[in-house]
């Protein structure tokens, strides 16, 4: 007898292949059956008739690493738009290895101040496990976290023995079960490494099998040497990379995605590489005063300096308080805020590239978040495919599951299939939207009507059931 069956519902089932009309049996955690069933036997039965049923949504690039430690009260941000496994630790920045007893730089510190107690990134990896997170967690080594980490000083390249020091922590990391190292090259902390370092750093990804994943040292002006650097990096180390949000930003990088596009192309010919992106055409993260003058609007997500400006545009309060934009950035400090200085354009045309999985880059501990915290993977499917019909819906499932497991080696996940993890999302394709804006950032989802973690109703219309349905996903072990 099968503990559930998905009966009624019509299947895609995250390959990229035509959508089937099917049932999908679960059992024991795993699916473990697809087809005409609804004759057998099943303690429960769950009736997706005239909805899509597909793998649980991976989203590939996240700053969770916090999130997952804590007990979800309401709606969660992810699994109310069918999200089942995450993957943290990008952009450089992880939350171990490292004991702060402090808050530590930007951006470390959009994980939060009071969380920086893991001495060893297997004690992460085993809290996290013990206390059962709401989603399945992949976790990535941040290359900024081992230089706060092991530096004196963030303003010059490591020396050979704090490269050493470092690689001897990421090597720990990935025999704990860390997929691998993310960089974060644009930020302060690791703006002075040179590509020796990283190279040097990462020496342990060749061996172990682990990912790279980058955000690059420029999205703008430099954006062309940016990805070269960061592409001979992935192909000295002889990893798979992966190049994290890629975006132009400014007018004056506007359109140029055409061309960034055709460099990955062809480097994609001699080394494993691919990217994520959003669905959004601005941007999150650090408030940077540098970045002002290349925006239309830039909007306030927090501000220790001042708790009042979160929500709010920046060149707004300028005016009313007689100051530059950049002065007044400044003067917020430390701030995060978001960014709109790309183009539709260029977003719809990395979106739609065969190489592009989605990732929500959301940052939860923001005051007033960027809507793609909440709102990514219903975007795809509701605004760029029903609405813009950019691509089918099995290329949009295609991009958000089976793409984004085998490119993170996430065996068993990411395509339904009997024997792979029940991670299920149940959706109605003509209602399903994203209700996230930027005045109202934390609003839920519609059109996503359960969704199933490792074979448990974890979540209903948007409402939370079982918030410790998730697992950690170690590298190189079977799970």
């Amino acid at each position: 007898m099968f503990d559930l069956i998905i009966e009624g519902g019509t299947v895609i089932d995250g390959t990229g292949a035509p959508r089937l009309r099917a049932d999908v049996a679960i059992a024991q955690g795993r699916v473990a059956a697809i087809g005409a069933l609804s004759a057998l036997a099943a303690r429960e039965r769950f009736d997706a008739r005239g909805r899509i049923v597909a793998p649980g949504f991976i989203d590939v690039h996240t700053h969770d690493d916090r999130l997952l430690l804590d007990t979800p009260v309401g709606a969660h941000s992810k699994l109310s738009q069918g999200v089942t496994t995450v993957v943290t630790g990008n952009c450089g920045v992880s939350l171990a290895p490292l004991q702060a007893a402090t808050s530590p730089p930007a951006p470390l510190d959009l994980l939060g101040t009071d969380a920086w107690r893991f001495a060893r990134f297997g004690d992460y990896l085993d809290e996290l496990e013990a206390s059962g997170p709401a989603v399945n967690a992949a976790c990535l080594v941040g290359h900024s976290t081992l230089r706060v980490r092991h530096m004196d000083r963030l303003d010059r390249e490591a020396t050979s023995h704090e490269a050493q020091r470092m690689a001897g922590d990421l090597a720990d990391a990935l025999a704990a079960g860390a997929i691998g190292m993310s960089t974060g090259l644009y930020y302060p902390p690791a703006r002075a490494a040179s590509m020796q370092e990283v190279v040097a750093v990462g020496a342990p990804l060749t061996g172990a099998g682990g990912v790279i994943t980058m955000h690059i040292r420029d999205e703008s002006d430099a954006i062309d040497e940016a990805l070269r650097e960061a592409l001979l990096i992935g192909r000295t180390l002889g990893v798979d990379t992966v190049l994290s949000h890629h975006k132009l930003v400014g007018k004056a990088n506007h359109g140029r995605s055409v061309q960034t596009l055709a460099m990955i192309e062809q480097a994609a010919e001699g080394q494993p590489v691919c990217f994520d992106c959003y669905p959004y055409n601005a941007s999150s993260t650090m408030l940077l005063p540098g970045r002002v003058a290349q925006s239309d609007d830039v909007r306030v997500t927090w501000s220790k300096a001042d708790a009042s400006a979160a929500g709010q545009s920046l060149f707004a309060l300028a005016r009313e308080r007689g100051v530059t934009p950049e002065q007044l950035a400044q003067d917020l400090q430390p701030a995060g805020a978001i960014y709109f200085a790309m183009s539709e354009a260029d977003v719809s045309r990395i979106l739609a590239h065969p190489m592009a999985m989605v990732g929500s880059d959301g940052l939860a501990h923001d005051v007033s978040p960027h809507p793609r915290l909440w709102g990514t993977f219903p975007r795809v499917l509701g605004h760029y495919v029903r609405e813009r019909r950019l691509f089918s819906l099995e290329t949009a499932v295609h991009k958000m599951t089976g793409l984004s497991a085998r490119r993170f080696g996430l065996r068993g996940r990411g395509v339904l299939a009997p024997g792979h993890h029940a991670d299920v999302v149940v959706f109605d394709a003509q209602r399903v939207a994203d209700r996230a804006t930027f005045a109202h950032p934390t609003e839920v989802s519609a059109g996503i009507d359960a969704v199933f973690v490792n074979g448990r109703l974890a979540c209903r219309d948007g409402r939370s059931l079982d918030v410790h349905a998730g697992r950690v996903l170690r590298h190189g072990r079977a799970d």
